[in-house]
């Protein structure tokens, strides 16, 4: 018996996928969680042998689970269900750990497949979101401008980022002007919204 754990903040989703998997003869849900943390506290607690956790949760993303577990339950193997399956968030999923990355578009009964051939040591990734990663275009920040960008995105007066980046409020303004330029962007906040849509920003 595959012994999982689902992790989802919307109770409806969750519970879908309980019921779903519960279809499954050789497929049990030992435990659920509506947050990162949860899902981290969870694992540790019942030691599934593969967690399906959501991309976007509150305390802990997806990714930092995956992280998480990697480091504390090397065993569980992490699928990652998203909403949003970019390829710049496919490429850090991997890096963080996850054995797998599915789009919570896919057929019903693909879950059931893919925690099967996580659980038998092997991988999978969603066939069109691999063929669009190999195409995507690379980011064209740089760390620092993504970094500047991240501190924008929650409406960081630009005396603070000087002072968060160890920057002048000159430099960090001419930073926010490139950044907008490079993404052909109508503003700072339309660049935030650019770089969340590519994946380019966590």
């Amino acid at each position: 018996m595959i012994r999982v754990l689902l992790a989802d903040d919307e109770e409806l989703i969750r519970t879908a996928l309980a019921a779903l998997l519960g279809l499954e003869g050789d497929i049990e849900v030992v435990a659920q969680a509506a947050d990162g943390r949860g899902a981290v506290r969870e694992a540790l607690a019942h030691r599934p042998d593969v967690a399906v956790v959501d991309l976007q949760m509150p305390g802990l993303n997806g990714m930092e689970v995956a992280a998480e577990l990697a480091r504390a339950l090397p065993p569980c193997a992490v699928v990652i269900l998203t909403g949003h399956g970019r390829p710049p968030l496919l490429k850090r999923a991997l890096e963080a750990g996850a054995r797998g990355f599915l789009p919570k578009g896919s057929p019903g009964g693909q879950l059931a497949e893919v925690i099967r051939r996580v659980h038998e040591g092997g991988r999978y990734v969603d066939p069109a979101l691999a063929a669009d990663a190999l195409t995507a275009p690379p980011c064209p920040l740089t760390p620092r401008e993504l970094e500047v960008l991240r501190l924008v995105e929650s409406d960081t007066p630009v005396s603070v980022i000087a002072r968060r980046t160890h920057l002048s409020a000159g430099t960090v303004r001419n930073h926010l002007a490139a950044i907008v330029a490079k993404l052909g962007a109508a503003g700072r906040a339309d660049a935030v919204r650019i770089a969340h849509d590519n994946g380019w920003l966590p």
